[in-house]
């Protein structure tokens, strides 16, 4: 019978319980998936807690990104057993199967592990979103990349580069920066060496970031604010490092816009925006241009220490919880 890690009070990880539950019937459609690991991701945490905008009746299981093997199907799907595939979830992903349909699959790079698998999507698909999409990156402009040395940072790096952006990259030491340094960011700030707002300015002969990338907010993105170009765009990803607030004096100015970034709800809006994503993701992926950084991999048993290397800042890049 499958385990799955179990929300059934809203709290910190250790909260959460491994239970044994009974696999679930395939209605008309649906396919079985063996998880072979499952990404940890910061709207895991948050959702266990009740903080995240999704709020799942209890009990439910977190995660949101896996990759494993179709073991059992339906009816017609376009979909095999024995393909490996990611799977995309809004929940559920700790867990040793997932009854999914073939829309939440998507076929595993041959260039990656199961690993990778789970810890591809979320990141480089907000990524593609944020500096694409929404921040309309040009050859040739200034990208700032807060947190850098995690795996939505280290993914920004990454398309950043292969956009022909100038990247700068700022991490919290000089382990995370050496990863970024290889992803391809062009310059490195350490937050605690000197104030990255004038790294930027010094880096930049006073001109300051085209587009930023923001995970961390709070104090982090009010600093932003005094380090843009001219029609800087400015993109919210998160507030891992709390609530920052937009000074509109400052935006004025330099003609500025502020982005919310949901690269998930922006699909679930216009799918045909996902499916041009994830082409060009995998095409990446396959070519060898684009791999996320995976620091750590942990039993499904251990999910609570793997989920507090992100709370802790200890991972660089991903974490992934593997089964089997």
């Amino acid at each position: 019978m499958p385990k799955a890690v179990v929300c059934r009070e809203l709290g910190p990880p250790e909260k959460l319980r491994l239970e044994t539950l009974a696999s679930a019937p395939l209605a008309p459609g649906q396919v079985r998936v063996a998880i072979r690991a499952a990404g940890i991701n910061f709207p895991d945490i948050l959702m266990a807690a009740g903080e995240y905008q999704l709020k799942p009746p209890l009990p439910f299981t977190p995660g949101v990104e896996a990759a494993g093997d179709i073991v059992e199907i339906n009816g017609p799907t376009g979909v095999a057993v024995g393909d490996r595939v990611i799977v995309k979830m809004r929940h559920g992903a700790y867990a040793d199967e997932a009854v999914t349909t073939p829309s939440q699959l998507v076929p595993l790079p041959s260039t990656f592990d199961y690993a990778e698998g789970a810890t591809f999507l979320a990141g480089h698909g907000t990524a593609y979103h944020a500096l694409i999409d929404r921040g309309k990156l040009q050859p040739g402009e200034v990208l700032l990349v807060h947190g850098a040395g995690g795996g939505v940072g280290l993914a920004a790096v990454e398309i950043g580069k292969m956009l022909g952006a100038t990247v700068i990259a700022t991490a919290s030491s000089d382990e995370k920066l050496a990863i970024a340094k290889a992803r391809g960011a062009d310059h490195l700030v350490r937050y605690d060496q000197e104030p990255f707002r004038d790294a930027v300015k010094r880096i930049t002969d006073g001109q300051g970031a085209d587009v930023v990338f923001d995970p961390v907010g709070g104090e982090v993105f009010e600093s932003s604010m005094r380090c843009i170009n001219w029609g800087a765009r400015l993109l919210v990803i998160g507030f891992t490092g709390g609530i920052g607030l937009a000074k509109t004096n400052l935006l004025m100015i330099k003609g500025a816009s502020v982005l919310g970034i949901r690269a998930g709800e922006a699909v679930r809006r216009n799918p045909a925006l996902g499916e041009i994503r994830i082409k060009a993701l995998t095409e990446w992926a396959e070519a060898g241009r684009i791999r996320p950084n995976v620091s750590h991999r942990l039993p499904l048993e251990e999910y609570a220490k793997a989920m507090r290397l992100l709370i802790d800042r200890q991972a660089i890049g991903r974490v992934a919880l593997t089964m089997g």
